[in-house]
């Protein structure tokens, strides 16, 4: 069930997704509240779980990670232990970035990040092939990403 927030939380959430380093301080002069009713707020925003964790944004691009493929799965079976079973088999991939279970003509789509195409290839091969249950896979190449959205953007 979604969490009423009032319009001072969506501008604390805005902000923080922005920029997770704001210092209380900064934060609460540009969400115009005094310092310690700000932290109260992002505290409460943390234990609920609304502010999952903080983390860094790492361009791929500049580490040797430029190739992004996406891969439509189709399972052999899905009955619940075999989808349990390619879940966990999945989080061992480092390449994979994304994966999504979707209704429709295939059970999953993977976002793959690797260095180059005969990267993607040994990963496919020697990993995404041989998760369990796979009937079929299909490989995209991505060509260009035109929106790479991460933040959620709630304030008006």
């Amino acid at each position: 069930m979604a969490r009423e927030l009032d319009r001072i939380d969506k501008r604390i959430l805005d902000e923080l997704q922005a920029n997770g380093r704001l210092s209380i301080v900064e934060l609460a002069s540009r969400v115009n509240l005094t310092n310690t009713p700000c932290t109260e707020r992002v505290r409460r925003l943390e234990k609920t779980g609304l502010i999952k964790k903080y983390s860094a944004i790492v361009d791929p691009n500049l580490l040797g990670y430029s190739h992004l493929s996406v891969v439509q799965i189709s399972m052999a079976i899905t009955a619940d232990d075999y989808l349990k079973d390619f879940n966990a088999a999945v989080q061992d991939i480092k390449e994979i970035e994304s994966c999504l279970m979707v209704a429709g003509s295939f059970d999953y789509v993977l976002l793959v990040r690797t260095r180059d195409m005969v990267h993607f290839r040994e990963v496919l091969g020697e990993q995404i092939s041989k998760l369990p249950g796979i009937r079929q896979s299909n490989s995209y190449a991505v060509m260009e990403v035109v929106k790479d959205q991460r933040e959620f953007t709630l304030a008006p």
